[in-house]
C-alpha cells in the first residue's frame, strides 16, 4: 500500500465531497420493532413474490480507523479526513493485497503511471460520478424492488441504476455510460447482477485503477435478516488485469430515514483547483 498521505487527502476529499442528506424522524410502519420501539434489525428479512426484499436504504460496512493507519500510514490523522462514509475499498480496490500480488497488466501500470504524471484525480473531484463500486461504498444507496426491476439512488449523486430483474440479456454492444447497464437474476435467495459497459473514464478506485469499456462486472447480494446483507463484488477486465478481482462487505440497513437528492455543481468551489 502507498503511503502517499498527500494524495490520500485529495482522495477522501473527493469521496465525501457532499455531507449526506437524509429524512429524519420519520416512523417507517413497515420496520420490525422491539418492544421498546427500536428497529429490530435481526427479524427475518421481508419477502416479494417469493425472494427476499432487498429494498430499503444501506450502507457498507465501516473501516476501523487502526486499519487505516494501519494501510495508510502514521501520518493519516495529520490529514484529519471525515472517515466515517468511505470504505478501505473506494480507496485501493486491492487493500490488503501485496504490491507484487495484484494481478495488473503492464497496460493498467503505465495507465496509473501517466494519469499521476498528468495531476489527474478520481472522477468525483470534477463532479462525475463514482461509478461501481465506488457507488456501492461511498455514504448510503437506496434500492427500491419491483415486479420485473430493482432501482439502485445512489447518496454520491449518481445516476440511478436500474436492474432488470424481467430475464433479459445484457446487450452486445453497449453505449458505455457512467452507470452501466445491469440485470439481475436469483439463485436461491442470492440476487446476481451483471453489469457491463462502464465507461473507461470511471477509475475503478481512488488510486486510479483503471478499467476498459469491456470490464463486467458481477455482485451477488444476499439478504441474510432485516437489517443485514451480504455483497460479494468481482470484477473481471482481461484487458487491464491477468485475472478477476473484488471483494466483500456487510451492508447494514438504515432504517425510519432515505437518501436526498445531491448536485454537486451546487455551491461547487473545489474543482477549479484541480487539473482536468
Amino acid at each position: 500500500m502507498l503511503k502517499l498521505v498527500s494524495t490520500i487527502g485529495l482522495v477522501f476529499a473527493g469521496a465525501v465531497v457532499c455531507v449526506e442528506a437524509q429524512w429524519f424522524n420519520h416512523r417507517d410502519p413497515s420496520i420490525p420493532r422491539t418492544a421498546g420501539g427500536r428497529p429490530n434489525l435481526s427479524a427475518p428479512a421481508p419477502r416479494l413474490s417469493g425472494k427476499p426484499d432487498v429494498s430499503g436504504v444501506w450502507h457498507a460496512e465501516r473501516t476501523p480507523l487502526e486499519e487505516w493507519i494501519r494501510g495508510v500510514g502514521p501520518g493519516l490523522p495529520q490529514i484529519q479526513p471525515d472517515l466515517n462514509d468511505v470504505t478501505k475499498h473506494v480507496l485501493n480496490i486491492f487493500w490488503g493485497v501485496k504490491p507484487e500480488d495484484e494481478p495488473l497488466r503492464p497496460e493498467a501500470v503505465a495507465l496509473m503511471r501517466q494519469r499521476r504524471a498528468a495531476g489527474e484525480d478520481y472522477q468525483p473531484m470534477y463532479c462525475l460520478p463514482t461509478s461501481l463500486p465506488g457507488s456501492a461504498l461511498v455514504l448510503a444507496f437506496k434500492m427500491i424492488q419491483a415486479r420485473s426491476e430493482i432501482i439502485v439512488i445512489p447518496g454520491t449523486g449518481d445516476p440511478p441504476r436500474q436492474i432488470y430483474t424481467d430475464g433479459r440479456s445484457l446487450p452486445k454492444d453497449p453505449d458505455p455510460s457512467w452507470t452501466g447497464h445491469s440485470v439481475g437474476r436469483w439463485e436461491g435467495d442470492t440476487l446476481v447482477v451483471d453489469t457491463v459497459g462502464i465507461t473507461s473514464r470511471a477509475w475503478v478506485d481512488g488510486f486510479g485503477h483503471p478499467r476498459s469499456d469491456a470490464m463486467r462486472i458481477t455482485e451477488r447480494y444476499r439478504r441474510r435478516d432485516f437489517g443485514h446483507m451480504d455483497l460479494e463484488m468481482t470484477l473481471d477486465d482481461p484487458k487491464y488485469y491477468t485475472r478477476p478481482f473484488g471483494f466483500k462487505t456487510t451492508l447494514t440497513l438504515l432504517p425510519d430515514t432515505d437518501v436526498l437528492e445531491y448536485v454537486c455543481n451546487e455551491n461547487e468551489k473545489d474543482r477549479a483547483h484541480y487539473k482536468n
